[in-house]
C-alpha cells in the first residue's frame, strides 16, 4: 500500500498554536503529506472567528468542527463530532490523540477503522481535575488499552507506566526538537539583553510548578529578572497565586505567539526553568534544548530522560533559589550546559518521528497487529500512590452528538468539573 488515507483526531488542530499535540500533528502530518499520503486533520472551530477557516494547511486537509465550551466537555464533544464525520469516509488508519477520547474508540472499531491512540501523559495526576475527573481519566487509560489497535507513548516513562499498569505494549514515538539558530534583535523590544534574564514558558497549571519556580526565584538573591511566558484558560485562582508570590524582579509577559521572539527568549536566557512534571516528553523543553538553552528542570523521570547530563534539577523552592544562584555565579558552566543541550536535541528528529508514524500507519492499514489485546485491567503500581482521591497535586520522581459510548465513562466525564 503506497498511498494511505490517514486521519488525525482529538486535538485542537492546525496551524499549531496551542500545545504539544498540535505541534506533533503539524510536524508529522506535513511530512506524511509530503510523502504522498492523504492526511485529514480534525480541527476545533474558533469562537468569534470571522474569516472562514482554511481547508488546507501544509498539504493536510482540514475539517473544522465545533466543541462544547466547557473544560470538562471540550475535548470529548469535539472528538465525538469528528468521529461521526470520519466513519462515513474511507480511511486506512486513524491516530487518536489523548486517552480521554477512548470511549469513542468502539465507534471507529465498528466502522472497521484501525486506530492507534497517543495516550499522552498521566492526566489523572493533574490537580485541575476533581475526583470524578480523575476517575474518568484512569478509566479512559484502561479503555484505550482495551480498544486501541496500538498505543503510542512519547516518553519511555509513559511506556514503562503502561507496561507496569496494564501489561500493554506501546510504540515509543517522541517529539522532535528543532535545531534553532535565532538572532537576538527582538529582545530589545522587551528591554532584555542576551544572558540577562531567567525564563519560564508554561501554561499556568499546578503540575507545571510555575508557582514553585516564582517562589524559589523570589527567595534567591538573583540580580537578573525572571521572565514568565504563559497563561491558561480556566485557571484564574492559580494565576492569582503565581502573581501573589512575585516581586518586582518578575516580569509576566502572558502568552507569546511570535515564535521568532519565543525562540530568541529560549536561546538567550541565562537558564530556562522547566517545571512540567506529568505530561511525558514536553515540546517546550525540546524547543529550549534545540535553541541551546541551559535548562534547570523539575526533577522527574520525563525531564531527566530528555536533559540527561546537560542541566540542573529542582524539587523545592529552595532548590530553585540554589540553582539560580549557581547559574549566575558560573555563566561559563551554564554556557557548557547549553551546548550540551543542543547536542542532545539532535537525537529528537521530526523526520524520524514522522517515519515512525508512517510505519505504524502502514501496520494499522494492513492490520499487522495482534488480534488479542490486553484486557485493560489495571495492576497496582507505584504511580498509584498517593491515592488519586487526594486533592493535592501529585508529582513524579507534555454541540455534543450522541454516539454509542459506554454510559459510565460518559457520565464520569460529564461530572468531572461539576
Amino acid at each position: 500500500m503506497d498511498r494511505m488515507s490517514i486521519a488525525m483526531v482529538g486535538t485542537r488542530g492546525v496551524p499549531a498554536r496551542y500545545g504539544g499535540f498540535e505541534t506533533a500533528v503539524e510536524e508529522i502530518g506535513r511530512r506524511l503529506a509530503d510523502t504522498g499520503h492523504r492526511v485529514v486533520v480534525y480541527c476545533r472551530t474558533v469562537p468569534g472567528e470571522t474569516e472562514p477557516p482554511p481547508a488546507e494547511h501544509l498539504g493536510m486537509e482540514l475539517v473544522h468542527l465545533p466543541a462544547a465550551r466547557r473544560r470538562s466537555l471540550e475535548t470529548l464533544s469535539h472528538t465525538a463530532l469528528s468521529v461521526r464525520h470520519l466513519v462515513t469516509r474511507r480511511t486506512d488508519a486513524a491516530f487518536v490523540f489523548n486517552a480521554a477520547n477512548s470511549p469513542l474508540l468502539p465507534v471507529l472499531r465498528a466502522a472497521r477503522i484501525p486506530v492507534a491512540t497517543h495516550v499522552d501523559g498521566l492526566e489523572w495526576k493533574r490537580a485541575k481535575w476533581g475526583g470524578a475527573g480523575r476517575r474518568y481519566y484512569r478509566m479512559a487509560e484502561s479503555l484505550a488499552v482495551r480498544w486501541s489497535d496500538a498505543l503510542i507513548a512519547d516518553a519511555q516513562g509513559i511506556a514503562d507506566y503502561y507496561t507496569d499498569a496494564f501489561g500493554a505494549p506501546t510504540t515509543l514515538l517522541t517529539y522532535g526538537a528543532p535545531i534553532i539558530e535565532p538572532g537576538e534583535h527582538k529582545l530589545a523590544e522587551l528591554g532584555l539583553e542576551p544572558g540577562g534574564y531567567h525564563l519560564v514558558v508554561a501554561r499556568f497549571e499546578p503540575e507545571n510548578h510555575v508557582d514553585l519556580i516564582v517562589d524559589g526565584y523570589v527567595r534567591s538573591e538573583a540580580t537578573k529578572p525572571l521572565v514568565v511566558v504563559g497563561s491558561a484558560p480556566y485557571a484564574d485562582e492559580y494565576t492569582r497565586r503565581v502573581h501573589s508570590l512575585a516581586d518586582d524582579r518578575v516580569r509576566f509577559l502572558g502568552g507569546v505567539w511570535d515564535q521568532e521572539l519565543l525562540d530568541q527568549l529560549y536561546a538567550h536566557s541565562a537558564t530556562y526553568l522547566h517545571g512540567h512534571s506529568v505530561g511525558g516528553t514536553n515540546p517546550s523543553l525540546l524547543r529550549a534544548i534545540g535553541a541551546g538553552a541551559a535548562v534547570t528542570a523539575f526533577d522527574c523521570s520525563f525531564n531527566r530522560e530528555v536533559i540527561a547530563d546537560a542541566g540542573r534539577f529542582f524539587s523545592t523552592p529552595e532548590d530553585v533559589a540554589r540553582e539560580i544562584a549557581g547559574v549566575e555565579a558560573d555563566p561559563a558552566g551554564a554556557a557548557r550546559d547549553g551546548r550540551r543541550s543542543r547536542e542532545l536535541a539532535r537525537g529528537y528528529d521530526w523526520d524520524q518521528v514522522a517515519a515512525g508514524y508512517e510505519e505504524l500507519a502502514r501496520s494499522l492499514a494492513t492490520r499487522a497487529f495482534p488480534e488479542r489485546r490486553p484486557s485493560g485491567r489495571r495492576r497496582p503500581t507505584a504511580a498509584d500512590l498517593p491515592s488519586v482521591a487526594s486533592a493535592a497535586p501529585v508529582t513524579l520522581p507534555d454541540n455534543v452528538v450522541s454516539l454509542p459510548a459506554p454510559a459510565p465513562a460518559w457520565e464520569h466525564f460529564r461530572a468531572a468539573q461539576q
